[in-house]
């Protein structure tokens, strides 16, 4: 059996959402290199959150996407929407 990670999601420090994203990018990376080292490297998803405002990111490869729109917990369908996303993309799969 394999084990890997797919998701990392990060607390806002301070509610200050520029605070988690250096947090964030730091625990994508070290789940890219487990993965890799495991031979199952793959799209990791990143999320940011201070609990009503989010953004979300991705690390395929050596490209870092951070999405330049800030969610709001108003905007819930939106968010439920991109969180599903990444299990989605992995059903596909097994």
């Amino acid at each position: 059996m394999v084990y890997f990670r797919r998701s990392v999601l990060v607390e806002a420090k301070d509610n200050d959402i520029k605070l988690g994203l250096g947090q964030c990018v730091a625990e994508m990376v070290a789940d890219q290199v487990f993965n890799d080292r495991k031979g199952q490297s793959q799209t990791i998803y990143g999320v940011v959150s201070t609990g009503t405002l989010w953004k979300f990111l991705t690390l395929e490869a050596e490209t870092l996407k951070i999405d330049r729109t800030e969610y709001f917990i108003a905007q819930l369908e939106e968010i439920l929407g991109i969180l599903v996303e990444p299990f989605r993309k992995l059903s596909k799969f097994s």
